[in-house]
């Protein structure tokens, strides 16, 4: 109860006294000091009263606090439909505020059967009288064409008209429409003033919004502080891609020094809020014990919370755990081996495109692994990797379509997918190119190109393509005659394990001669020093 002494004892006994004699204003005065606890003890059940006698004698703003009482559930139980009767009778005598919450009502079905062209009509009339926020919601309704046709003009019209009477969620929207270019001039300078205003007003997005700019350096100048300081800004207001934002500058030290601590608990938090993508990323720190303690357990707990959102890469990872499983021996707590689970989240994850999940399923029905082998369905999912330009799979589908029992025997299809894999780098792929352009098949026999391939082979470590580099040199087929080089790179073969490499280096060391030999340009500096495993290659 305020306590300002005689004088206020005396205003509520003034007020009293015109309210009982049916003055609805001090009705509605005596009502309003009741809500709010003003020289009287604080009471909706009495606010109620009052603003009813002041409302049923017509008084437009004791329909419009009674419909707020109504519809908030305040000394009575919620009743949206009442309230919106309420707002109803105020809204038809101009009331602004009224007219807005029952454009509110409708435009969410609330006590009224949703109706946008209604909440369209009320808006427009409370945005008439200036009433900011029917402005900016007249203005999201002309922006996603709900209940009007989508005009970006009339938008950014109403949008403006709301920024400017410092409206933080118009300022925010209108700052957009600058940045996307809908309904006025692209300016990004624009933009960023609205985005400062909003934000300046505590307006998450518009934070989030000019964090993001200053961490990217788009249209200010670079500046992880900034960027930092408004992340926080609108983390703290729980903004949940703020607070992973936030998480992942912590993690990678990014302008400012790593803090892995400060990293886990916006992860957290962001996790708790229901961020996927920070689901996922505590999976991996508890899978891999990353700044926590390794817990498979609760691994899988996160890596589901996303699964479940549909986040493709938890999917994989879950089905990866689950493929593996844990005994918990370790001291780590366990997880069931389940590879029907597993394949089930794979599949989920290769179905949005995950093209790893792609990837294995394709393996899995090419080899039967905890699946029907089934080349055609192979194909499918190699076809979904291969077209998201996944070495891998281009070659495996290539490899297919090479089989006597493929499904669609195609080699010219085949030479294509190599062809990609070998384009992405892939070292199978260019050895392949090699012994098809060497032998003629599929395509016509041209040594140059087989040698290139076979070059590019080579230079991976690929073993046998190193011996064929020599041979090639060693013959002048597809190159120049080049004995030196040849000597080389049957020593490189050799070195690798190509068995048949050594008669090759001695037969070559003899042409050469000793002296020759001395000053021969060795290759090995360019060829990386693992054995490329040739198992599965064309030999």
């Amino acid at each position: 109860m305020g306590d300002r002494g005689p004088q206020a004892a005396g205003d509520v006994a003034r007020i009293r006294a015109l309210a009982e004699g049916g003055a609805a204003n001090a009705q509605h005065a005596l009502g309003f000091r009741y809500f709010n606890g003003d020289g009287v003890p604080q009471s909706y059940e009495l606010a109620l009263a009052w603003y009813r006698q002041a409302a049923n004698a017509g008084l437009e703003q004791a329909q419009y606090n009674l419909g707020v009482m109504y519809q908030k559930g305040q000394g009575v139980e919620a009743d949206p439909a009442e309230a919106a009767r309420w707002y109803r009778l105020a809204a038809a005598q101009g009331y602004a505020a009224a007219q807005y919450n029952l454009g509110w009502l409708y435009a969410k079905g609330l006590g009224v059967g949703q109706d946008a062209e209604q909440a369209r009509h009320w808006f427009g009339k409370a945005a008439e009288q200036g009433d900011a926020g029917a402005q900016n919601n007249l203005g999201m309704m002309y922006d996603t064409g709900k209940g009007v046709p989508q005009d970006f003009v009339q938008a950014v019209g109403w949008y403006r008209k709301a920024a400017e009477q410092g409206y933080a969620r118009a300022q925010f929207n209108l700052g957009q429409r600058h940045d996307n270019g809908q309904g006025v001039t692209r300016d990004a300078q624009q933009a960023i003033g609205w985005y400062r205003k909003a934000a300046g007003q505590g307006h998450a997005p518009a934070q989030f919004s000019l964090a993001l700019r200053y961490e990217k350096g788009d249209g200010v100048a670079q500046d992880s502080a900034e960027a930092v300081r408004w992340y926080r800004a609108a983390a703290e207001q729980d903004h949940v891609s703020a607070q992973f934002n936030l998480a992942l500058i912590h993690d990678n030290g990014q302008g400012v020094p790593r803090d892995a601590q400060q990293a886990l608990a916006w992860y957290r938090r962001a996790a708790a809020s229901g961020h996927a993508a920070a689901q996922h990323n505590l999976g991996q720190r508890h899978e891999l014990g990353h700044d926590v303690p390794r817990d498979l357990a609760q691994a899988a707990h996160w890596y589901r919370k996303a699964a479940d959102q549909g986040f493709p890469a938890a999917q994989y990872h879950l089905g990866q755990l689950y493929e593996t499983g844990h005994d918990g021996r370790d001291g780590h707590d366990g997880l069931a081996r389940d590879s029907a689970a597993a394949i089930a989240w794979y599949r989920k994850a290769a179905t949005q495109g995950h093209v790893r999940a792609q990837f294995d399923l394709g393996l899995r029905h090419e080899t039967g692994q905890g699946v029907p082998l089934d080349l055609l369905e192979a194909m499918h999912w190699y076809s979904r990797a291969a077209e998201q330009d996944y070495a891998a799979a281009q070659y495996n589908l290539g490899l297919l379509h090479d089989r006597d029992d493929s499904p669609v025997p195609d080699v010219m299809q085949a030479n294509g997918w190599y062809r990609k894999a070998a384009g992405h780098g892939h070292t199978l792929a260019q050895f392949t190119l090699g012994l098809r352009h060497d032998n003629g098949l599929g395509v016509p026999r041209d040594f140059a190109l087989a040698f290139d391939w076979y070059r590019k082979a080579a230079l991976q470590g690929h073993a046998r393509a190193q011996l064929n580099v020599g041979l090639m040199y060693f013959a002048g087929q597809g190159t120049a005659t080049d004995m030196a080089q040849a000597l080389q790179w049957f020593q490189l073969a050799e070195r690798n394990g190509e068995s048949g490499a050594a008669r090759y280096a001695r037969e070559a060391s003899l042409r050469l001669g000793s002296a020759a030999i001395a000053i021969a340009e060795p290759v090995s500096h360019l060829v990386p020093g693992t054995r490329c495993d040739t198992n599965s290659a064309i030999i």
